[in-house]
């Protein structure tokens, strides 16, 4: 129950891929056999992401991952032509986007201002309309935020930069299990993806940029993938990324595990709280939420309690961003959402795939109602 720090690799994936580390090992830019078929497998990941995030197939980029493609989008579209120097996002974004932010202003003289959100995690609106000006260069907010699942308005945040002539990029890492990508490619000028937290391989990404975009390169090296994001393509990598997303496209349709969060959400602050009033709150938007996402604070627990207890109970999940491991400070997306320190401390996430299996979630609610019950004395 710890999908949104990493997921687990999807036997489909490691059947596709399994041939590329092993007889068909070339790099795509040798001229051999080996290489041309190393070369073809690129090719068709290309292609195959293209089409689920309905771009061209000459706008995605691989990567090394969600923080590279965050970097990428937001250094490189501020850096490559000047339409102001200042770079928007929330408050509640992961670190690879408040910290590229925070490079920005450190080493080229930008300004990084953050919309406010409201208890919900939901961005305000009305004050990003405010931010977002002539002298903005860059709007990054993130599609779905990692710690407590609410979906973010980028269809308004996106033609709130249009209109001033920003670049538009979202962090969509936490939304490609769940949300219709292609819908998101439409309201926005970049777009990151992370593998690992899908079903894919640790160390691989995606960045689909718009061909209008024009963006430095991080790294300098052999000039791969158009001068963009030198260095050899990594095949495996690039085909799990797209056999993961066509998984994903199939679940959705057949609609796996949409009602899971919805049943948590129902049957655990119910029986908790019809108990011992006030034991449980949810985080988040209550209907504005992804699927896969789902978390509490437990006023009269500690956190890092009711993760010993679930673990005993065969229950593996977090309290926050896996990037925040070992940080004793309190979460600062809950802060930043209004709540006091000694609450936020309190806080757990679930977080799932689309394979997670109908008992299984059942035997979660229940881990939870028992190990909360115990700690409260019930």
């Amino acid at each position: 129950m710890d999908a949104a720090a990493t997921a687990p690799t999807h036997q489909g994936v490691l059947d596709v891929i399994s041939p590329l580390l092993t007889h068909d090992f070339g790099n795509p830019a040798s001229r051999h056999e080996l290489g041309r078929n190393a070369e073809r497998a690129v090719d068709w990941a290309r292609h195959v992401i293209a089409e689920e995030l309905a771009v061209g197939e000459h706008e995605i980029y691989f990567t090394s991952g969600g923080t590279e493609s965050d970097n990428l989008a937001i250094i490189g579209a501020a850096l490559a032509a000047p339409r102001g120097k200042k770079i928007i996002t929330s408050e509640i974004e992961h670190p690879a986007v408040s910290e590229a932010a925070k490079y920005l202003v450190e080493y080229h003289g930008f300004t990084h201002e953050q919309i406010r959100v409201d208890r919900q995690g939901l961005v305000d609106l009305a004050h990003a309309a405010q931010l977002i000006d002539q002298d903005t260069a860059v709007v990054s907010v993130l599609a779905v935020n990692n710690e407590v699942g609410t979906v973010q308005p980028i269809a308004q945040l996106g033609a709130l930069a249009r209109e001033a002539g920003a670049y538009m990029h979202t962090d969509a890492v936490q939304a490609a299990g769940w949300l219709d990508l292609s819908e998101l490619t439409a309201q926005v000028d970049a777009l990151s993806i992370s593998g690992h937290k899908i079903g894919a391989l640790k160390g691989s990404g995606v960045l689909y940029a718009s061909a209008a975009s024009e963006l430095v390169p991080l790294l300098h090296g052999g000039g791969q993938q158009r001068g963009v994001r030198s260095g050899t393509e990594n095949p495996a990598a690039a085909v799990g990324i797209a056999r993961t997303l066509q998984l994903i496209a199939e679940q959705r349709q057949a609609g796996a595990a949409e009602s899971y969060a919805s049943y948590l959400i129902e049957r655990i602050t119910s029986q908790l709280n019809d108990k011992f009033p006030g034991a449980v709150q949810l985080t988040g938007h209550p209907e504005q939420r992804v699927g896969g996402i789902v978390s509490f604070v437990f006023p009269r627990t500690a956190g890092e309690t009711v993760l010993i207890e679930l673990e005993r109970r065969g229950v593996l999940c977090s309290s926050g961003s896996a990037c925040a491991a070992g940080s004793t400070d309190p979460s600062p997306v809950l802060t930043a959402m209004g709540y006091e320190a000694e609450l936020a401390h309190t806080a757990v996430r679930l977080s799932f795939t689309r394979s997670l299996k109908e008992n299984e979630i059942s035997q979660v609610a229940t881990a939870v109602i028992t190990a909360v019950s115990g700690l409260l004395g019930g």
